[in-house]
């Protein structure tokens, strides 16, 4: 049966409500699921817990949802482009977690994957071992971190199918399939919707089973910094 759904709003509030917690792919505004997130604002849900790398930028991407008040907590590895983000975390209005950039993509995975914890050196000796559980491994302390499970997956991806498979473009593959895997429930915009089959087999980044639906995604991809190569003077004959 297709995945394929028409209209975001009526599927994903049956999910949505205060106090959840919903992951979301991108790194920065590449890859990141600008209508998936705008459903999430207009619904007016609060007190979210936030897992992803960033919160985007200013008035962009999840920057939307800090706008508006929704968010509570966020579990990311970087605040450096949202100054909204940095403003409310200096001033102890935003719970912030902040996770090593590979342990956050590891806890995503293992999480899908049904492995509730694992053991890292990453962390080790600094602020983020504090409270966490140590074991010793070959004579090296590691810490124990958990696997992330969430309520709600938001992923944006190059091209789906009606069954769910997806492909990933280059950069904005980046948090995109670990973010997939680790909702209980998952929704994907994608750029291009095709056939069972149209996807090579070896070219699916992200298989369907974890993915619950699909729709077409809608809004221009933003460009978070623009750096062009400058024009050279045209050479005379």
């Amino acid at each position: 049966m297709t995945k394929v759904i028409d209209d975001a709003v009526p599927a994903m509030r049956t999910h949505l409500r205060d106090g959840m917690t919903i992951a979301a792919g991108g790194f920065g505004l590449c890859g990141i699921p600008t209508d998936l997130i705008k459903v999430v604002r207009d619904s007016g849900v609060k007190d979210l817990t936030i897992v992803s790398n960033n919160l985007g930028v200013d008035g962009k991407g999840l920057g939307l949802l800090l706008e508006n008040n929704q968010i509570s907590k966020v579990l990311a590895s970087y605040v450096g482009e949202n100054a909204l983000f940095m403003k409310q975390y200096i001033d102890g209005d935003l719970d912030v977690e902040f996770v090593p950039q590979g342990t956050l993509a590891e806890r995503m995975r293992a999480g899908g994957s049904g492995i509730p914890g694992f053991y890292t050196k990453t962390g080790v000796g600094t602020l983020v071992a504090d409270g966490k559980p140590t074991a010793e491994f070959d004579g090296e302390t590691y810490i124990l971190e958990r696997g992330i499970i969430v309520d709600l997956a938001l992923v944006h991806a190059h091209t789906a199918d009606t069954d769910g498979n997806l492909l990933f473009r280059r950069t904005a593959r980046n948090f995109n399939p670990l973010v997939a895997m680790c909702g209980l429930v998952t929704f994907v915009e994608a750029e291009n919707i095709v056939d069972p089959g149209d996807i090579d087999p070896d070219a699916v980044h992200t298989p369907g089973v974890y993915v619950h639906h699909v729709l077409q995604a809608t809004s221009p991809t933003d460009i978070e910094q623009r750096t062009v190569q400058p024009r050279l003077a045209r050479q005379e004959a």
